[in-house]
């Protein structure tokens, strides 16, 4: 049996590790995940993004910290892969270096169109979706929202937009401390009609089709209406209708950034973006008419795992 791999997920806004193994049919198993909320990202609205020194050297602790973890349970191979903000910023290739040096591994700057692809492949690998067939996918991250429309379980349309909620909330949010207004939902939610307008992606399927979201905004979501009935967000339910979404964004953007972060089951480093990523999920759903999202917890780590172990 091929020994454990390890990917590590250099996001803009977490760096995450997943371990794993093959399992039943060929899937991935994990044996081990871990998310540290570290946010390289800063400035990633700006002409020319550049990641900050503190950033930088803040996401090199996080990847050797994750490492330790994966050698500890035995993985002899290691994935290193960074999505937008690394990509996009004008010095991304310098924290790669330095990655390297500190670490003797390999940093992959993944396309947009890869990272969309792995996250198809990894969706595939969740087992309580086994029986979708037509449905729309979208991962929402810091730094961009990768948008795929599936046929019979298999990808037919890919793209990438600059739709991050980081991204999103440094451009639209002039004072992060204050209450997310709806003037600002309103702007976001122009900006996400204005990407998808000109984007070379169509909502193909019919009104009311399936939509699955993956990414740390719907695993806040459904953590803090979880947490209100007591439940851990493994507990709580995995469809997230889009009305529940609203009342979600009217309740907590109308409070002050101080108070957001004291939500059970908002983590308080996301507190500050979490209003701008609702406004932008709310706004896909009206655009595609769909009703609902699908939280799942498989997505571009479960892709590349998937690929590793097939190939032994």
């Amino acid at each position: 049996m091929p020994s454990p791999v390890a990917i590590v997920d250099i996001g803009s806004n977490t760096i995450k590790l997943l371990v794993a193994a093959s399992g039943a049919r060929g899937q991935p198993a994990a044996l081990f995940m871990r998310t540290l909320d570290v946010r390289i990202s800063a400035g990633i609205s700006s002409p020319e993004p550049r990641l900050g020194e503190a950033g930088m050297s803040a996401g090199i602790a996080a990847v050797r910290e994750l490492l330790a973890d994966a050698s500890r349970l035995g993985a002899k191979k290691i994935v290193l892969v960074a999505t937008s903000a690394v990509r996009d910023a004008a010095n991304g290739t310098v924290f790669r270096s330095r990655v390297r040096l500190e670490t003797g591994l390999v940093v992959r700057i993944l396309s947009g169109a890869e990272e969309a692809n792995y996250i198809g492949r990894g969706l595939t690998c969740d087992p309580a979706l086994a029986a979708l067939r037509d449905f729309y996918l979208f991962d929402l991250g810091g730094g961009s929202l990768e948008c795929l429309v599936f046929r019979e379980r298999r990808a037919v349309q890919e793209v990438s937009l600059p739709l991050g909620c980081v991204r999103l909330t440094e451009k639209y949010l002039a004072d992060p401390a204050a209450p997310f207004g709806a003037v600002t939902a309103e702007e976001i939610s122009g900006a996400v009609r204005a990407a998808f307008a000109t984007a070379p992606f169509s909502f193909s399927l019919p009104d009311g089709s399936r939509a699955v979201g993956t990414g740390g905004t719907l695993t806040c979501a459904r953590a803090v209406i979880a947490a209100r009935e007591g439940k851990t967000m493994e507990q709580g339910d995995p469809v997230l209708p889009v009305p529940i979404l609203r009342l979600l964004l009217e309740e907590l953007g109308s409070m002050p950034l101080a108070e957001r972060r004291t939500i059970p089951g908002l983590p308080p480093r996301r507190a500050d973006v979490f209003p701008a990523a609702l406004a932008t999920l709310i706004a896909i759903a009206e655009i595609g008419r769909f009703p609902a999202y699908n939280h799942s917890l498989y997505n571009l780590r479960w892709g590349l795992a998937a690929e590793e172990l097939a190939r032994g």
